[in-house]
This record gives C-alpha cells, sequence and structure tokens, in this order.
C-alpha cells in the first residue's frame, strides 16, 4: 500500500518537536513554513544558506511523520562526513538515525538494513549512487507497500545541475525516486543557486509542482575581505596572526601541491596546519577530517575536495588563495565560516594570474559553447566583486537575486570596502597606454605577456626590449610614472572587464572587441589604487597574550569567560567519552548563554536554547555541577 496522506500537522506538534528534541524555543525565517508544508506531504526546494538550519526543515517532518507511522525518511547525501555528524547528532538528541556507506562492514551494513525493514528508524542518509541500486529500491518499495516510506530529503542539491558549482552525476538517477513513489512527499535544499541552477534542479529532480523556498542569502556574521595578491603566503600568515591566532580555519587552494606545501610553510611557522585533497591516502585525510572536527584551533589547507557537508560550526575563517571558479562556489565555500552565527571571516588575496587562469579554464574546456557562456558570466560576477570599490556584500546579495543596501548601514560586521572604502582613481588614459601598446605589437604581428608589456611601458631595457627593437615603438616610456605593481592592477582590472585577454601557454596578450570603446575614449575607467605593500608578517612582533586563542565570546564578563571555559573543557571530555566532536554534544552558542545566564535548576537549563530533553537527561545534572564550582 502506498503511504497514507497525512495532513498538515498542527503547530503545537512541531514546536513541540522543535523544543523538546532540538533544544530550540522557536523557528528561524522560514523554517516553520517549510516544516509545515514538508510535514503535510507537500514537496519543496528550499535555498537556505549554510548555518541557517537546513537540516531542521527535513529532520522536524521526519519526525513529526515518524510518530504518526509514516515510517523511515531517505536523507541523500553527498559526503559520508555530513552523516556521520549529523546521524551522531540525532541519536545525541535521541532520534533513531543511521547511515549506509562505506565506512561500514558487512555486519554493521546488514543491522542498519534491518533496523531500515522494520519501520524502526527515523532518518536514514544514504549516498546518491547507493540510494539508485535496484537492491535499495526494492528495498524502498516493500516499505512503500507498508506504508513506511515517509520522505526523501535530497541536500546538496545543487549537485544535480550542469550550471551548478558541484555537478555530480549521481545525482541525475535521482528522478527514479519520483517516479517509482510520486506519493512520497520530497524536500531537495541547497545554499546556493543562481536561477539557472534552481531551474536545472526543478527540472531535473521534476520538482515543478513544489513549493519553492527562498530565504535571505546574507550571512551578517560574516565580513568579506579581498585583497590585491602579492605575497600570499606572508599575506596569509599576517591575517592569521594578527586576527585569528589559535582559531579554526580553512584555507583554500587550487591545486594539490600547493596544497602540501603552504600547509607545511603554516606549520614551520607556527601555525597547527594540515593538508586535505583527494590525492592524499584515504585513511590520511580521514585522520586529518577527524582532527579537524574534534580538535579546536586547527587550520586545514584544502582543495575543494574538502568543505561539502562539514558541519563544524566555529570555523572563524575561510581563506582563499586561488580565485573560485565562480560566486555560487565562493558563497559555498566562505559560508563554511561561523556556522555558529558569531563573528567569522571570508578572506581572499587576487591577482592577475588568477583572472587568467580562470579564463582559460572556461575557453579551454571541452564543454559546449552555451555552457561555457554561463561559467564566464558567472566568473564575470566574481570578478566584479573582487574589483569592485562599493559594497561587497551588497554584490555578492544582488547575484542572487536579492536587493541589499550598503553593509555598512545594517550590520556591524561589513565588508572590507564599507569598513574602510578604497582609493579610486581615473585609469582611462593608463588603460589607454596598455591597449595601444598591445596594439603596436600587434602591428608586427607580435605578442607579449604582462611582464615584458610593463618593460615597455615603464621605458626599461632588457634583453627582450633590446631584441625587438621596442625602444623604438611609440608606447615606449609612455607610463614610467606608474610602479610595476601599478601596471599589474590596470592590466589585471582590463583583464577582469574583458577588454585584455590572455592567451596560448605563455599567456600573451591580445585585445578584445570591447577594447575599442576604451581606446576611442569612449569609456571612462574608474579603478580601485594599488595599495602599498604591508610589512612582512612576524609573530615575534606581536607582544605577548595579543592574538591568542578567543573561544570565548567577548561580551562576557571575566567570571561568564571562566564559567564558559569550564563548560568547554567538561563538553572536550564528554565528547572523548562518545567518540564525537564537542560541538555535537553543545555547540559554542548554547555554553555561552549557559555561561551568561547560570541556570540554578533544571526547569532552568531548559530554557537555554540549545538543551532538548534527551541532553538535558543525559547531561542537565554534570553541567549544574560544572556551574556550581565557578
Amino acid at each position: 500500500m502506498s503511504n497514507p496522506v497525512l495532513s498538515s500537522e498542527p503547530t503545537s506538534v512541531l514546536h513541540s518537536v522543535l523544543h523538546e528534541v532540538f533544544g530550540y524555543n522557536q523557528f528561524r525565517g522560514q523554517q516553520e513554513a517549510i516544516v509545515d508544508h514538508v510535514s503535510g506531504g507537500g514537496d519543496a526546494l528550499v535555498l537556505m544558506p549554510t548555518g541557517g538550519g537546513k537540516s531542521l526543515c527535513y529532520q522536524i517532518p521526519a519526525i513529526a511523520r515518524h510518530t504518526r507511522g509514516a515510517g523511515v525518511a531517505i536523507v541523500v547525501s553527498p559526503l559520508i562526513a555530513l552523516m556521520h555528524d549529523q546521524v551522531g547528532a540525532l541519536e545525541e538528541a535521541g532520534v533513531h538515525a543511521a547511515f549506509l556507506n562505506s565506512t561500514l562492514t558487512s555486519q554493521e551494513a546488514a543491522h542498519v538494513e534491518r533496523e531500515l525493514m522494520s519501520g524502526r528508524l527515523t532518518l536514514l542518509y544514504a549516498a546518491p549512487e547507493r540510494v539508485t541500486t535496484p537492491r535499495f529500491l526494492a528495498q524502498l518499495e516493500s516499505l512503500h507497500e507498508r506504508g513506511l516510506f515517509s520522505l526523501v530529503a535530497i541536500d546538496e542539491a545543487h549537485c544535480v545541475s550542469q550550471w551548478g558549482h558541484d555537478f555530480r552525476a549521481d545525482y541525475l538517477g535521482l528522478n527514479v525516486l519520483h517516479e517509482r513513489f510520486p506519493g512520497v512527499p520530497r524536500i531537495a535544499l541547497t545554499a546556493t543557486a543562481d536561477e539557472h541552477t534552481r531551474l536545472d534542479i526543478i527540472e531535473r529532480l521534476q520538482l515543478q509542482t513544489a513549493r519553492v523556498f527562498i530565504s535571505s542569502f546574507d550571512r551578517t556574521n560574516i565580513r568579506y575581505a579581498i585583497v590585491e595578491k602579492t605575497t600570499p603566503r606572508e599575506q596569509l600568515l599576517r591575517f592569521i596572526v594578527q586576527e585569528h591566532e589559535g582559531d579554526a580555519g580553512i584555507v583554500y587552494c587550487q591545486s594539490r601541491k600547493k596544497v602540501e606545501e603552504t600547509a607545511d610553510w603554516l606549520c614551520s611557522q607556527g601555525v597547527n596546519a594540515l593538508p586535505y585533497h583527494a590525492g592524499l591516502d584515504q585513511r590520511l585525510r580521514q585522520r586529518h577530517q577527524d582532527r579537524f572536527l574534534r580538535e579546536d584551533g586547527l587550520v586545514m589547507v584544502a582543495t575543494i575536495a574538502f568543505g561539502m557537508g562539514i558541519d563544524k560550526p566555529d570555523v572563524r575563517f575561510v581563506a582563499h588563495l586561488d580565485l573560485p571558479k565562480n560566486i555560487e562556489g565562493y558563497y559555498q565555500e566562505t559560508g563554511r565560516a561561523g556556522r555558529d552565527g558569531q563573528n567569522a571571516d571570508a578572506w581572499m588575496v587576487y591577482g592577475l594570474a588568477d583572472v587568467v587562469n580562470q579564463r582559460r579554464m572556461i575557453d579551454e574546456s571541452p564543454a559546449n559553447d552555451e555552457f561555457k557562456r554561463v561559467q564566464r558570466g558567472k566568473l564575470d560576477a566574481l570578478l566584479a566583486m573582487a574589483e569592485a570599490h562599493d559594497c561587497r556584500r551588497a554584490r555578492l546579495l544582488a547575484y542572487f537575486g536579492q536587493e541589499s543596501a550598503p553593509c555598512h548601514s545594517s550590520t556591524q560586521n561589513s565588508c572590507d570596502n564599507c569598513q574602510t572604502p578604497p582609493a579610486v582613481w581615473d585609469a582611462t588614459e593608463a588603460a589607454r597606454k596598455v591597449l595601444s601598446c598591445i596594439y603596436r605589437f600587434s602591428q608586427r604581428h607580435q605578442s607579449f605577456g604582462a611582464g615584458h608589456l610593463i618593460d615597455v611601458l615603464r621605458g626599461k631595457i632588457t634583453d627582450k626590449v633590446t631584441q625587438y627593437h621596442h625602444e623604438a615603438l611609440s608606447t615606449w616610456n609612455i607610463g614610467s610614472d606608474l610602479s610595476e605593481q601599478q601596471w599589474r592592477g590596470v592590466l589585471r582590472q582590463l583583464v577582469a572587464l574583458g577588454h585584455v585577454v590572455a592567451e596560448g601557454d605563455y599567456n600573451t596578450l591580445a585585445l578584445t572587441d570591447s577594447a575599442r570603446g576604451v581606446l576611442k575614449g569612449d569609456v571612462q575607467l574608474l579603478f580601485r589604487q594599488a595599495s602599498a605593500a604591508p610589512a612582512r608578517a612576524s609573530r615575534k612582533s606581536k607582544p605577548t597574550g595579543v592574538g591568542k586563542t578567543r573561544h570565548a565570546p567577548a561580551d562576557l564578563d571575566t567570571f561568564a569567560q571562566e564559567r564558559f571555559g569550564a563548560l568547554r573543557q567538561w563538553r572536550s571530555e564528554v565528547a572523548k567519552e562518545h567518540g564525537l566532536p564537542a560541538y555535537l554534544i553543545f555547540n559554542d552558542a548554547t555554553l555561552t548563554e549557559m555561561a551568561r545566564r547560570v541556570p540554578a535548576s533544571l526547569i532552568e537549563l531548559t530554557q537555554i536554547s540549545g538543551v532538548g530533553t534527551k541532553k538535558l537527561e543525559a547531561y542537565g545534572l554534570a553541567i549544574l555541577r560544572v556551574l556550581e564550582r565557578q
């Protein structure tokens, strides 16, 4: 038989699950509308930023429907780390959940399957490639016939889209769930999807009749900063030392080699860093990931193979040493910072080579012209934000169709441009000099890279200048008033705007059609002023105690900070006993509220956000004892 049609849950029931299981007193944003719609059997597409509470949007309906006899919810998840974390958190909260993946022994997998087929499980997490196998589909068929298949949740739904930043072919087969089980409600969720990706998700997952929920994309606790790339390692070290020493963070690099070299170099400078990329031994990758999740203050240097599904809430910064492919990837990756709602930084260094490399990767890909056109548009949106001298947050939100005032007017955690407006100069004439020089090369049927171009503009005698007699060009020495760094800034921004392209293995420069308007003086160009190179980072230059671990929130008084420290120490011990990351016991926000409010009884403890019934029973008395001792 098919699933019974369930009417919408009474609001009181959904609130009861929210409070008793998860310890929260109220829903956030659109959570309540989503939970009510899905609990009643409706399909939904949910776009909600990382840290916005997406998991509750399917976990609460799964729990509510299970209590009414509708059986198990299947959660399609692409990464093992997410499965482990979410199942661990649910079991801690008293919800019977499990996962099926390659980490289980055959005996463990058989036990999970028995729990699944009995209907006792509330949620089962599985990868898309497993969900679409004939064996698993047959199991779902059996559950469906008995009315024990309650819900399908498809997490990281952008993976189904060819336009998305993390396309995975295994997701394409998930429409079989709708075809085989049309009466089972489905909820697809993602943190990032522009209009192209959104429409692709709807089409490929057959969600044409689903209700679409789009939350604000604004992560007000994240400060966005993008700086000109000069000495990237030194710049990164300076950023960590001065702003995040002792904090957990993620540093993204484009290549595996750069990941390992950066991690080694940070360690040599006294930063506790680990590498992570797909080329490492699987056991070593898992060990590094486990350490990052369980230990405080580790910095993970990684390719984008690391991150999706990582639930660690206290990541205080995400840094990019290379430009991401597009603005969706940037938003997804930076969103891994500050999941706990506390302040965090999204920091990136960016230079000419980044622009050239990303454009070439698109141009040289085997994709069709339409795909390349869309990808160029996505990259252009990211480049526009990187080169912007107005609010970065407003530009980021505009990409996702959300209007926003400059962030200095609405948030204390402003972007770098709003916090310190950059100097802007009229670079029209400088740009014309660059374009004229490239044109003069082309007249001689020659092409050269950025270094030689700048040497000619600045009148520098080199072997190449002499070899090609470029001191005779009309553009020779017409740019001696600007430094090499300033010319690189001009050239970078011309490439970003698409007036110049770098071609071939040697990144030789050529003009595009749009350069004509600039050369004729029809276009005015206002560019960011190149910043002066800062002093070298030095750990010895800081007074003792400055920049040390800042785990305790600054708004706690001295006594509350001591209570917070004691609670964190207790939590660490409990987490080790249970073999779980500490934040799955309680997150820092919950400990902060405990330290501030100092509950003196179990009843008072139930008023702390994040303390559900099961956790109150398991840990309530121990928490009160910790607080009594302070």
